[in-house]
C-alpha cells in the first residue's frame, strides 16, 4: 500500500489526550472534541472538521483548533481507509497532500504534540518535524524550541535530512548546538552548582548531567 492510501496511522484516534489535559490547555480542554473513526456520525464530524480546517477557518496562531484538525484529519482517514477516500468525503478544497501532512502531526509523539499545544511550537513548524522520524523528530522539535528556529529553518533542517544529512549536521548548519538549553534554577540550587563545578573542575552542565542521568535511572526502576 503507497504512501498516498495508507490509513494505517500509528496513533490512537479517539480519546484527545493532549487536547483534554488542563495542565496543557488549560480551561479549553473541556471542549475537546473526540473524533471515533469506527463511529460513522464521529466520522462525518471528522469530515465536515477537516473541511472547514481545509478552507481556512482556523489560523496557525489557534495552536488548540490546528491540533483538532490534525485528529479529524487521522480519524479521517482511518475511517474511511485512504487518503483518496478522505479527500472525497472531505470534499472540494481538500487535498491529499494536505489530508496527509495534519495526519502525520497527529502522529507526532504526545511529549511534541504537547509543545505545539502550549505554543511553543508553531502547528506549521511541526508538519515539517512530522517529515521525520524516531529520534531525529524528537531533536528537532527540542530545537526549534532551544534554538528559536523559523518554520522556514524548520523546513529546511527537514528536508536536509529527508535528503541524506544526518540531523546533527543539518541542526549545526542552521546555527544550532544540540545540547544547550537554558535553565531558570533556585536561587540556592543555583549557588550550590557552580560551588560544586568549580570544586570538580567541570561545567555546570557536567553536574546536571549526571545527576539527570542518575534520576532518569532511578526513573526506570
Amino acid at each position: 500500500m503507497d504512501e498516498e492510501s495508507r490509513a494505517d496511522r500509528r496513533s490512537p484516534v479517539g480519546e484527545p489526550v493532549v487536547r483534554s489535559d488542563p495542565a496543557v490547555t488549560g480551561e479549553r480542554a473541556g471542549s475537546a472534541v473526540e473524533f471515533d473513526p469506527a463511529d460513522p456520525d464521529s466520522v462525518e464530524t471528522a469530515a465536515e472538521t477537516v473541511r472547514r480546517f481545509a478552507a481556512g477557518d482556523v489560523g496557525d496562531e489557534d495552536q488548540v483548533l490546528m491540533l483538532r484538525g490534525a485528529a479529524a484529519c487521522a480519524a479521517l482517514v482511518r475511517g474511511v481507509g485512504s487518503y483518496t477516500d478522505a479527500v472525497d468525503r472531505a470534499g472540494d478544497g481538500v487535498s491529499v497532500s494536505f489530508v496527509r501532512k495534519w495526519a502525520r502531526v497527529h502522529d507526532l509523539p504526545p511529549e511534541i504534540r504537547r509543545q505545539v499545544a502550549r505554543g511553543q511550537i508553531a502547528p506549521s513548524a511541526a508538519k515539517h518535524v512530522a517529515r521525520l522520524g524516531g529520534r531525529d523528530r524528537y531533536l528537532l522539535a527540542w530545537a526549534a524550541m532551544d534554538g528559536g528556529l523559523t518554520v522556514r529553518e524548520v523546513r529546511a533542517v527537514a528536508s536536509s535530512v529527508n535528503d541524506g544529512t544526518d540531523i546533527e549536521t543539518a541542526l549545526a548548519d542552521a546555527g544550532v548546538t544540540l545540547g544547550e538549553v537554558t535553565l531558570d534554577l533556585p536561587v540556592e540550587t543555583y549557588l550550590e552548582l557552580r560551588r560544586r563545578a568549580s570544586m570538580e573542575n567541570v561545567a555546570p552542565g557536567v553536574i546536571v548531567a549526571a545527576a539527570l542521568d542518575d534520576g532518569f535511572r532511578g526513573d526506570d526502576q
